[in-house]
């Protein structure tokens, strides 16, 4: 018996590689000669670093970067098993867990240092990289993430703006002539999974600004601020992105993406199974166990397990999904190519009882699933030899 197994990670309990590793042993337990292929995936966000360089074989780097505030931190990023990919977590470098509580300020906030990882992979001969855009603690539309990469941003007075995206209402002129030449060679893929505009009702200020600490005042501030951006990068670049799905991602990232760099929108979890070759490793395998932390009807929306089954359905090959917990609509997945979903909670428990013993639940869980998938192998023989 051949089964992979290709979790998500269980955010702030365990990362997909490790809840990888529990489902492994789990199906040890119950079939000791089973082969059993690891490939923990990722939807773009939190773990999408960790989890292509484990299912490639490639290796962890570390970069001092700017931070979201202009404080130096240390970003890790990734170079695939290929070499020749890097795969970058915007948080990492620009993200809202890097900022305490009462230090958010989204006026001021950079994707700086983003741009910084971006440039250390392209020096080190890099052609194509994967960036996963979400988590942001920035408002700035990606105007710092273009700054570190050699844009200039003017105001009337031809003074260079500060960094944020409050300084972005004062812009009159940009200056691309500086722009690394070498993103013209490079392949780019921006992994989102938001449709949201860059700016209005939807847009990345109104829907995002808040959690970043932004209070409606500001919200207004920056969406105009943004609005007057995106004209002035129109302008410029020639390009119309403002109103594409996906440009308000990461506080407006996505579309500094689009205007100054040769980057590709598309779902997380389809460019983190492109990478990890998963269509190639399904395809003779008898059994596919995936799983998350909360399934619901977000999940039948595209996310992880879900990109996913449908693979797996597309070769025959039936996939189960073991859940940290049930949420409203999750049964929708089950139109979406996974067969069967099992909570791996076996008894009424607090929140922080399931985080705290979230590998033992995940072992046991799998345990109990391998042994209903015995059963129906042993009914299956029982009627072989009957006929």
């Amino acid at each position: 018996m051949h089964i992979i197994v290709a979790p998500d990670s269980f955010k702030g309990s365990l990362s997909a590689i490790e809840v990888a590793n529990a489902m492994e042993r789990g199906i040890i337990s119950v079939f000791p000669d089973a082969k059993v292929t690891k490939v923990p995936i990722a939807d773009g966000g939190e773990g999408t670093v960790e989890a292509l360089v484990t299912a490639t074989g490639g290796r962890m780097m570390y970069e001092k970067v700017m931070g979201p505030l202009g404080d130096i931190v240390e970003a890790c990023w990734g170079i695939l098993g290929d070499n020749q990919t890097a795969v970058i977590e915007m948080a990492a470098a620009s993200g809202l867990t890097l900022v305490s509580k009462d230090k958010l300020n989204p006026r001021i906030a950079t994707t700086f240092g983003t741009g910084q990882l971006i440039k250390r992979a392209l020096e080190l001969g890099i052609r194509k990289l994967i960036i996963g855009i979400g988590g942001s603690a920035t408002n700035d539309g990606g105007a710092g993430m273009a700054r570190a990469l050699g844009v200039k941003f003017f105001d009337e007075l031809n003074n260079e703006l500060p960094n944020g995206g409050a300084a972005l209402k004062n812009l009159t002129k940009i200056d691309s002539k500086q722009l690394d030449p070498r993103l013209a060679k490079t392949t780019i893929l921006v992994a989102c999974d938001v449709d949201n505009p860059l700016c209005g009702p939807r847009g990345a200020s109104a829907v995002y600004g808040a959690q970043k600490g932004a209070t409606p005042e500001m919200i207004e501030e920056l969406d105009q601020a943004l609005k007057h951006y995106a004209e002035i990068a129109k302008q410029t670049t020639g390009r119309e992105v403002a109103e594409r799905p996906g440009a308000g991602a990461a506080g407006g990232l996505g579309a500094g993406l689009l205007f100054f760099t040769p980057s590709q929108l598309k779902p997380g979890v389809q460019i983190v199974l492109e990478a990890t070759n998963f269509s190639e490793k399904v395809r003779l395998v008898d059994l596919v166990i995936t799983g998350e932390g909360c399934t619901d009807l977000q999940t039948a929306h595209g996310k992880a397990p879900v990109g996913v089954a449908k693979i797996a359905q597309d070769y025959n090959v039936p996939a189960v999904c073991l859940s940290g917990s049930l949420g409203p609509g999750y049964d929708d997945v089950l139109q979406q190519g996974i067969g069967g979903i099992m909570s791996i909670i076996p008894k009424p428990m607090t929140l922080e009882e399931c985080m705290g013993s979230a590998d033992e639940l995940i072992y046991a869980a799998t345990t109990r699933l391998c042994r209903l998938v015995n059963i129906g192998i042993t009914m299956s023989h029982s009627k072989d030899t009957l006929q």
